[in-house]
């Protein structure tokens, strides 16, 4: 007798039921399978933020409305608070420093970001390669990050000292005769510049090498097989495929460069004339030179609006917010 499957008698049965019969289901694949399967891992909700939530809370929210209470009210860092209302805000704008400070400034900044990307760029997509001796070099070039801001304020200082140091030989070469590089206005500010650049330039070469070397190989492989050189694939390869890092590279350094204290006040201590005194120096003057809490607050204030103005401003225009992949396949 011969065997009847169990299909047809299901087909049979479903159209006796008067309707039409049942195709078969396709074949699940192992893509269905992983969708299909159920996902019983920890899902991270409210608590696994809660750390950082405080710590941000505790040591940055927290500080940042104390100094703007405090802008409000007059206190010479002991003793009672004494409530002044605007009157910190308003002597702030008729201040003509602040405003020569905010212009220096934002000046400082905008030569840092100019002068200190293009070598950053440069000097991280030539580590990110296979040169000959590449380790040791950028070993080499990578130890003023082992130093702090003070120890190289005060070491440079030492070296442009016009009657010990080495600015008697090297202003004459430089346009300073006499040597008095840190006495002059446009040298102090330069000077700031050049440290800032030498201690800060390391850094971000960092960054750069790290994007380079996610790049992908076959990118370049392909170009060399079309006929590109170097400097080619640098313009149509490296610098596209950077472009999330040098966005994040700049909210660091302009961010940086808006709070530069150390070097100002050990190296040139804001002079000379007020040729580098910037907004944060400024604002260590008037209070712990001057004990005006309050109105330091108030400097302190605006710098920080400054600041995450200018970081927005950066975030908003450079199409950062998408964080679309730039890797090949991605």
């Amino acid at each position: 007798m011969r065997k009847v499957s169990s299909r047809p008698m299901k087909t049979q049965l479903d159209s006796s039921k008067g309707g039409p019969p049942e195709a078969p289901s396709p074949p699940r694949t192992d893509r269905s399978r992983r969708r299909a399967a159920p996902d019983n891992g920890p899902r991270p909700g409210p608590l696994y933020i809660l750390p950082a939530v405080l710590f941000f809370g505790l040591f940055a929210v927290v500080p940042l409305i104390l100094v703007v209470v405090l802008s409000f009210s007059s206190w010479p860092g002991f003793g009672s608070i004494e409530w002044t209302g605007w009157d910190n805000w308003q002597r702030l704008i008729n201040d003509g420093r602040v405003l020569e400070s905010t212009r220096i400034t934002l000046m400082l900044t905008a030569l840092t970001w100019i002068t200190q990307t293009p070598m950053a760029i440069g000097i991280g997509v030539w580590a990110a390669g296979q040169q000959r001796n590449r380790a040791i070099l950028s070993s080499i070039f990578f130890l003023p990050l082992l130093l702090s801001s003070a120890a190289i304020a005060v070491l440079f200082h030492r070296f442009l000292d016009p009657n010990f140091g080495m600015a008697r030989d090297l202003g004459p070469l430089i346009g300073f005769p006499d040597g008095n590089i840190l006495g002059t206005s446009h040298g102090a500010f330069l000077t700031v510049l050049f440290v800032s650049a030498w201690q800060w330039v390391p850094f971000h070469s960092l960054l750069y090498q790290a994007g380079a070397r996610n790049i992908p190989t076959t990118l370049y492989d392909a170009a060399i097989i079309d006929g590109a050189n170097r400097w080619d694939m640098f313009w149509r390869i490296s610098l596209p495929q950077l472009r999330h890092t040098i966005v994040t590279s700049s909210v660091i350094m302009i961010v940086g460069s808006l709070i530069t204290f150390e070097t100002v006040l050990l190296l040139t201590g804001g002079g000379p004339g007020g040729a580098t005194r910037i907004l944060p120096y400024l604002m260590y003057t008037a209070g712990f030179e001057q004990f005006e809490m309050g109105y330091a607050s108030a400097i302190a204030t605006v710098l920080v609006v400054v600041a995450t103005a200018i970081s927005l401003v950066i975030v908003r225009f450079s199409g950062f917010t998408k964080m679309r992949s730039t890797l090949e396949g991605m």
